[in-house]
């Protein structure tokens, strides 16, 4: 580190007390008017707050015949506060066209109320604080199929092709309630799950953490009983039923033997034998950067599915079609991301980020995309280097789009801008290029996996352990990445035989250092919106040169 960058890491430094301020500013306002159902499902509401869910028993017949679900969800919570003398009103969320046939506690019916795609119960005598009690929700319907998953999700039905039955679910963002009874927010993940899935013969249920009973029925039917012994987030419960082979393998990690099975359809046995050699080096170099995968109790699987993937907790969803990239393309223009299987390495981020540390609001999805972007190019970086890693991240901004901020409005089930991936996941990489000091960033990645282990977090927790492991003022990085729409952009201006700087399209107080390079020689400054003085001339080009490391632009003065 050059002494002038010394000084410039330290007078970020000194602000590093004030970051709590610049984290939590809201983002940019928007059109849209959100309503009463929007705030049903996206707060922390009166028929909430109350309880806290501990654990779910699922059980759910699939009828592809016929497109519909049967189920039941019986729902043990803990009470949190004090209830109101007389009833309390307790809240679960299923989405239309499904119906809510009863809800029972105590063995007793309970008087039911529907306001669109919340369900409201009468608890008929007060609970107390700490008192653990069970609600079982009986419902059945035809659930809303998917559109265009896993983007518009939903109910997947499908045939394979070889015209066997195939069914999936796939609902983030739309919610788990598009599927089964729950408490629809990202706040309140039960501390274990049980799961088990009736499904036609000969078809074959995958879903979440280990398979515990198969059971056969004299209807010509099977019930797949999983359970997930760990906290799990809801819009992670996934039903994956076809004509499934099995295969499995043992990898040796930071914690010990973790079991590796993988669900192919069975047609395709051969291709993910060879395809999915590449998730042992995937699980050696996120373990490096982020620490132990985080359900080894649960283990890993990957499940083939009928949508491109999604990071369904321990049973990652694949549809790539058995070739590396983004289905054959390489989304950052660079040919690295041909060397490697898309899906296989983001959705398996997903178990550390988004999986094991959990937002609260899908306002702060960039918690969950913004890391897993990031984590492509460490995979590549594991691989080829740290320039190559470098690259790949920088080749990606082609695609931010700058159309919306990617943090969205609190509150109201509302996900923010998809810069949330490539932006999001530069941002990052401007942050490692400020900080400077790569087992530093090692740290402060793996400490937020530590510090918030199966944890649901906010944006601002994030933003404000990220400073403070960092020793450095982060808040105004993340406050024109995560809320603006505009990139900043370093002006420049010749001034005798130097130049000036100083920061452009940017937040009050944006902070970020800089290394300048023009006519051959390099300086390390760090602007301000005040021009600054810098001793360096632009040589006889008149070209200036900034870090390509960091997401900025260069503009010249008058241009």
């Amino acid at each position: 580190m050059t002494r002038t960058r010394m000084a410039a890491m330290a007078l970020l430094a000194t602000a590093a007390p004030h970051f709590t301020a610049h984290a939590q500013a809201a983002p940019a306002a928007r059109a849209k008017q959100f309503t009463r159902a929007d705030t049903l499902r996206g707060s922390n509401g009166p028929a909430r707050v109350w309880w806290d869910v501990e654990f779910y028993d699922l059980t759910t017949q699939v009828s592809p015949a016929d497109s519909s679900l049967r189920g039941v969800n019986a729902v043990t919570y803990r009470v949190l506060h004090a209830a109101k003398a007389g009833s309390t009103t307790w809240q679960i969320d299923l989405q239309v066209p499904l119906t809510v046939d009863s809800i029972v506690q105590g063995g007793k019916r309970l008087t039911v109320s529907q306001e669109g795609n919340a369900w409201f119960a009468t608890v008929a005598s007060a609970q107390k604080v700490g008192e653990r009690h069970t609600a079982t929700v009986y419902y059945h319907g035809k659930p809303r199929p998917a559109v265009r998953p896993p983007w518009d999700g939903g109910l997947i039905w499908r045939t394979d092709s070889l015209g066997a039955t195939w069914v999936a679910t796939a609902n983030q963002g739309l919610g788990a309630s598009v599927w089964w009874p729950t408490k629809d927010t990202q706040r309140d993940e039960p501390d274990s799950q049980r799961v088990a899935i009736r499904v036609p013969d000969p078809m074959v249920n995958v879903s979440n953490g280990r398979l515990r009973r198969v059971q056969h029925h004299d209807d010509k039917t099977t019930t797949w009983e999983w359970f997930v012994t760990r906290p799990v987030n809801n819009y992670a419960i996934v039903i994956n039923a076809g004509t499934y082979d099995h295969f499995s393998e043992m990898y040796r990690g930071e914690r010990g033997p973790l079991t590796l099975d993988y669900w192919p359809l069975a047609y395709h046995r051969q291709a993910a034998e060879h395809q999915f050699r590449q998730v042992a080096p995937m699980l050696q170099c996120f373990e490096h950067w982020f620490g132990p995968y985080p359900w080894y109790e649960d283990g890993f699987k990957i499940v083939e599915s009928p949508h491109l993937g999604m990071e369904h907790q321990s049973a990652v969803a694949y549809g790539n079609r058995y070739q590396n990239g983004y289905l054959g393309t390489d989304l950052s223009n660079t040919g690295l991301g041909l060397l490697w299987d898309f899906i296989i390495v983001h959705e398996s981020a997903h178990e550390w980020w988004g999986n094991n540390l959990t937002t609260q609001d899908v306002a702060d999805m960039w918690v969950h995309e913004s890391f897993a972007n990031y984590a492509e190019g460490l995979y590549t970086e594991c691989r080829l280097g740290k320039a190559a890693g470098a690259r790949y991240t920088i080749g990606s901004r082609a695609k931010v789009r700058n159309d919306a901020p990617i943090i969205a409005p609190y509150g109201v089930n509302e996900q923010g801008s998809g810069d949330m991936y490539y932006k999001g996941g530069n941002m990052l990489h401007t942050i490692r290029t400020v900080i400077n000091d790569d087992a530093k960033w090692r740290d402060i990645l793996r400490g937020l996996q530590h510090t918030f282990r199966a944890k649901v977090v906010t944006g601002a927790e994030v933003q404000q352990y990220m400073s403070a492991q960092a020793g450095i003022d982060l808040s105004t990085i993340f406050t024109q990445y995560l809320t603006t729409t505009v990139i900043p952009t370093l002006e420049w201006r010749v001034e005798g035989d130097g130049i000036a700087v100083r920061w452009a399209d940017a937040v009050p107080g944006f902070r970020l250092p800089v290394t300048l390079t023009a006519g051959g020689k390099s300086a390390q400054v760090l602007p301000s919106a005040e021009w600054t003085r810098v001793a360096l001339g632009v040589g006889a080009n008149g070209a200036l040169r900034v870090d390509e490391n960091l997401y900025v632009r260069v503009r010249r003065a008058g241009d």
